[in-house]
């Protein structure tokens, strides 16, 4: 037998563990899983700063295709879940914008699923955990299904798709205890402190909202909506709650957590067979590709909110649902959402957070649903699905039939669309390939210091309380690295952290 030569693979009792690591360690140069040199492990490839991700950056297509198969058979992240049938309807023409047939006129309606999730937890994790929730809504159009993956949250911790893996693992369980570990979490964030804003709503009492149906969606990254002459404009999208907004205190979510874990999934269930059926009011900010250029935030960095201020929200539509699922499994747990499944008249824009989502969403379900996972019902569009994509795993269905698997051909197989639905989208790129890394500048600090100004005092108490109690947690090496982030958010804001810290003996 010939004995193993990658280090992974040899067992070392004496080696060093994660929990005493030394903190400054070197352990030799970042690696491809084929021993190639890693010279950027925080910046994707693109064209021109603000230029979309190129699909050459093997290194972000093998870290994410490695990532997305770390699990079986349960999605990597999302993984506790509720869901529910319903419909959208169009309340406001928007037929100006875009070619979109979904949103053509006032008063049509289309079938919608969505589903709500908590992030980083596992299936059985409870309901009530503080963390971002997912917000994924499947409209099933006349042109196939566009699916609005978001979250709860108007923004996310990271802005690059390398950093996404490395960023979940913060949130699992430590590799060595298979405990959680808040000295991941907050070394993390430390070391990438454009995460600031979106930790700083985790640990207000939005990070623990009041069942799913008393928070808003948005879809966080820029979009947009394209008319048939290709001219286009950017939005993002909110799902504004008719409900109203309700959140638990940290003191109520984890009684919650202990007495009914699945506390969200139980009300939304019971609120539908009621007929109390939730909706939320659907809107969109617009601004142009010329608006986008003289933004003072990069609307396509995904850490930043676009000013409703400046770029008011325009409702839509409205979302209502009305029927729960007749089986958990087939309908909520086999659900697959993909930011790339997209209709004509909407399309990405250069957001690398959304750029290496398009590729790892479809990726991760091929994975763990199988390459036929669209054929399942509750994936499937609402016309007949014609191409020559064949056979694979838990194929079902005709799979084609006698037709021909390839094209072009001369038996009548299904044809390109008509002339009328090709969208040439009028947007140019223009740049130098590399990896142009965002630099952290005071803009980055903007944000999160106008929504703890915005907080009441005893929201901002609240917030002070529990992320320093959080914080207490980790070693004190990572409290003090943490500090100096805060007080730049607001010193105020910081100081009150450190008074916390200090009092409750953390080792500072």
């Amino acid at each position: 037998m010939i004995p193993p030569t990658n280090n992974q693979n040899k067992a070392d009792p004496k080696a060093a563990t994660s929990t005493d690591l030394p903190l400054n360690g070197n352990l030799g140069t970042l690696t491809t899983g084929s021993g190639n040199p890693v010279l950027s492990n925080q910046t994707s490839q693109t064209a021109g700063y603000y230029g979309p991700v190129l699909m050459q950056d093997f290194h972000l297509n093998d870290k994410l295709a490695r990532f997305d198969r770390e699990r079986i058979p349960e999605r990597v992240v999302h993984a506790k879940g509720a869901g529910a049938h319903g419909y959208f309807e169009v309340t406001k023409d928007i037929s100006h914008l875009t070619c979109a047939k979904f949103l053509s006129e006032v008063g049509k309606r289309t079938p919608v699923f969505t589903r709500f999730s908590t992030v980083g937890g596992e299936s059985g994790s409870a309901d009530t955990a503080r963390d971002p929730r997912g917000f994924a809504v499947k409209f099933y159009t006349e042109e196939g299904n566009w699916d609005m993956v978001g979250n709860n949250t108007p923004i996310f911790f990271i802005r690059d798709p390398l950093k996404f893996p490395d960023f979940i693992h913060t949130q699992k369980r430590d590799p060595r205890t298979h405990l959680k570990n808040l000295d991941m979490q907050w070394d993390f964030w430390s070391l990438v402190p454009e995460a600031l804003h979106q930790v700083m709503i985790l640990f207000s009492n939005r990070g623990t909202p009041d069942g799913f149906r008393h928070m808003h969606g948005y879809s966080s990254h820029t979009l947009k909506l394209v008319k048939a002459d290709g001219s286009f404009h950017y939005v993002r999208w909110h799902f504004r709650t008719n409900q109203g907004i309700k959140n638990l205190t940290a003191q109520e979510a984890a009684k919650l957590t202990g007495t009914n874990p699945d506390y969200s999934t139980q009300d939304l269930f019971e609120a539908i067979e009621r007929g109390d059926h939730p909706s939320w009011t659907v809107s969109i900010q617009i601004f142009t590709e010329e608006d986008a250029m003289k933004l003072k935030y990069n609307p396509f960095d995904v850490t930043k909110v676009v000013s409703q201020k400046d770029y008011p929200l325009h409702e839509v539509g409205r979302m209502v649902l009305d029927r729960n699922p007749e089986n958990y499994f087939a309908e909520v747990e086999q659900a697959a959402f993909s930011p790339s499944h997209m209709v004509p008249g909407i399309a990405p824009s250069p957001d690398r957070m959304l750029q290496g989502r398009l590729f790892s969403y479809s990726d991760t379900h091929r994975h763990r649903l199988g390459a036929n996972y669209l054929q399942l019902p509750i994936n499937s569009p609402r016309d007949a699905v014609r191409n020559q994509q064949r056979d694979g795993p838990m194929c079902f269905g005709s799979n084609g039939g006698r037709q021909p698997n390839y094209e072009p051909n001369s038996y009548g197989g299904p044809q390109e669309a008509p002339e009328t639905r090709e969208i040439d989208i009028k947007s140019s790129v223009d740049g130098i390939i590399g990896r142009h890394t965002y630099k952290l500048t005071d803009d980055d600090f903007d944000q999160p210091r106008a929504l703890y100004r915005l907080l009441s005092a005893k929201e901002q108490q609240d917030l002070v309380d529990n992320i320093a109690g959080s914080i207490a947690q980790a070693k004190p090496v990572f409290q003090r690295n943490i500090l100096p982030h805060l007080k730049r958010i607001d010193s105020e804001f910081g100081s009150r952290v450190e008074a916390f810290l200090k009092k409750h003996n953390s080792g500072l």
